[in-house]
């Protein structure tokens, strides 16, 4: 089938067909729509795999993205859950590619619905979430470029209380305690509640793992926190 609009439309609305109709079954494989796109998902990993490059392959899959955006809306709105390793795979790749916000809305029907990341694979789902986000968080500190920190104060509500391992939550929150300090400024000083925030990430990121390199930025947070007590105290 051609990539046009009408075909898009079709895409969409049989994968939302399809996902309400297998909800009570609890699987979304062997339906029409979802056989096609492992068909497209085996032939686009084959072309990943002839690429070396990380970054190559990132740029690869921004390309290939928007032809599985149809079966995603249809899936997504349907909201029915089920077996689906395509939207869990599509969920990983579009992290890959960079695009957190539309990650992070795969991402919240995927945990929502408990579903698993493929057999490939052997990180949870929610550890997927918290690893992905996290380290290119802080990939993205280490050079000053910049990271949405919406998109982190996302990822740490969607995956609290998902089982993953201590660093990798521990990097979530260093990551999101570190860029909320960063945004301190003489211009545009935190607030105490940010400073707050910053304080109980950081904590609870030592706390989990005493050596992720948050020990500095907790001893900053919590003089400005100081300083809000000081100014307070003589108001």
């Amino acid at each position: 089938m051609a990539d046009t609009p009408a075909s898009r439309h079709v895409k969409r609305a049989l994968a939302s067909k399809e996902a309400a109709r297998t909800a009570g079954s609890n699987l979304m494989e062997g339906t029409t729509i979802y056989q096609q796109m492992q068909v497209r998902l085996a032939s686009d990993r084959a072309r990943l795999k002839q690429i070396q490059s990380t970054q190559g392959k990132a740029q690869l899959k921004v390309a290939l993205l928007p032809s599985y955006a149809p079966y995603l809306e249809g899936v997504l709105s349907a909201d029915a859950g089920g077996k689906d390793d395509i939207v869990s795979t599509l969920m990983l790749w579009h992290f890959d590619a960079g695009l957190f916000d539309a990650g992070l809305d795969i991402a919240r029907y995927v945990l929502a619905h408990g579903l698993d990341m493929p057999d490939t694979h052997k990180r949870t789902a929610g550890c997927v979430v918290a690893e992905e986000v996290g380290q290119a968080a802080m990939n993205a500190l280490k050079t000053s470029a910049p990271f949405d920190l919406d998109v982190i104060d996302r990822a740490a509500t969607l995956t609290e209380g998902q089982d993953m391992p201590d660093e990798v939550r521990a990097r979530l929150l260093l990551a999101r305690g570190r860029s909320l300090l960063a945004t301190d400024t003489e211009a545009a000083p935190l607030d105490a509640d940010a400073v707050a925030q910053a304080i109980e990430d950081l904590r609870t990121a030592i706390q989990l793992h005493d050596s992720c390199g948050g020990k500095e930025d907790l001893k900053r947070a919590e003089r400005l926190q100081k300083k809000f007590e000081a100014s307070q105290s003589n108001d």
